[in-house]
């Protein structure tokens, strides 16, 4: 090795162990979110510069304004987000199977109930994130997440402020079993942290890690267009959850290259917003079409929510153990004509 080559080695163990150092008593010391993603910005960026995975990617990159757009935005329209989340999880029910899980949290010691806490909810995460992969309707907003082209810390930011909403029945879940707000709040900040991490153009491949924790390699492979890697890689925290239900994918002798999605995703953040609405119809018209018609609307919605189950029963039950990648994405579901034929009808 040169000098050169060693004094380069030398720097960067310096600044990873400085970097690990930092972090460490961050969490320690503080509990706020923003604080935390200035952290990861100080010390994520300058490894994307000096260790990139893809070396010809630049940090300057096309669409770098878009990614930062949906990271502004974000907070801006994270009510209207809650508000729908917080009404689907009382209407999901979810609180229910989790009050069979209170006498035992109960009974547990804090710290055990901690890391309880953690494996519900990171298996809660692997499902509903391979829902949002294999249940068309969902796929229309986490597309948006997948539609980026180039990974790297930023392209985290990216997501339609609706595809956390099908967390909610697992929040609901958590509280049923008698986990804090506050507690599930801190998972919540944590798994976003994480998933910005995950994202980064870095060369960690962490080969000895691979089926303990989660890491970028991990979730790459998860973003990947490559055929053999499509639904695959879902967890978040512990890669155990693809490794018992089949969807583990992460080939020994090469990294992924290419990245996004089949579909047309057109350029910033308002239209990459309004992107899954589309054709589901004039939401105003709908509403006065709901009211004016009340029991066709429940009868439309039973209809709807029995598809959307049965997507989700066929996804939770396909074979995928040794056929990772082979089922394609489903088809978009003809909400258009659902809508104006069952819903608006003639008369509205």
């Amino acid at each position: 090795m040169t000098p050169g080559g060693s004094k380069r080695n030398l720097r960067r163990g310096l600044v990873v162990g400085a970097g690990i150092a930092l972090i460490g008593t961050s969490l320690v010391i503080s509990r706020e979110p923003l604080f935390l993603l200035a952290l990861l910005f100080v010390l994520v960026v300058p490894f994307e510069k000096w260790m990139p995975r893809h070396p010809e990617q630049k940090i300057r990159r096309k669409e770098l304004g878009t990614d930062m757009a949906h990271g502004i935005v974000a907070p801006l329209v994270a009510p209207l987000g809650v508000f729908v989340a917080v009404t689907i999880g009382a209407l999901s029910l979810g609180w229910l199977p989790g009050l069979a899980l209170r006498p035992l949290v109960s009974m547990l010691p804090g710290w055990a109930s901690m890391i309880l806490g953690v494996f519900l909810f990171d298996a809660l995460i692997y499902w509903t994130h391979r829902f949002s992969h294999e249940v068309s309707f969902l796929w229309r907003f986490h597309a948006v997440h997948h539609s980026t082209e180039t990974l790297d810390w930023v392209s985290g930011l990216r997501q339609h402020p609706f595809d956390g909403v099908i967390l909610a029945p697992a929040f609901a879940f958590l509280l049923g079993a008698g986990f804090t707000g506050q507690y599930a709040g801190v998972l919540t900040v944590v798994q976003i942290l994480t998933g910005i991490f995950l994202h980064a153009n870095v060369r960690w491949r962490l080969r000895p890690l691979h089926k303990l924790i989660i890491t970028p390699e991990f979730h790459h492979w998860h973003h990947t267009n490559e055929p053999k890697a499509i639904h695959s890689n879902y967890s978040v925290f512990l890669p155990i959850w693809d490794l018992i239900f089949g969807t583990y994918f992460m080939p020994s002798n090469r990294r992924p290259q290419t990245y996004g999605i089949n579909e047309h995703m057109p350029a910033g953040v308002a239209a990459q917003m309004l992107w899954p609405l589309r054709g589901m119809g004039n939401p105003i018209r709908i509403l006065v079409s709901s009211m004016r018609h009340p029991i066709r609307s429940v009868k439309w919605l039973a209809r709807w929510i029995r598809t959307l189950m049965a997507e989700m029963k066929r996804t939770a039950f396909r074979p995928t153990k040794n056929v990772v990648g082979v089922v394609p994405h489903p088809p978009t579901p003809p909400v258009t004509s659902v809508r104006q034929a069952d819903l608006v009808g003639s008369g509205s």
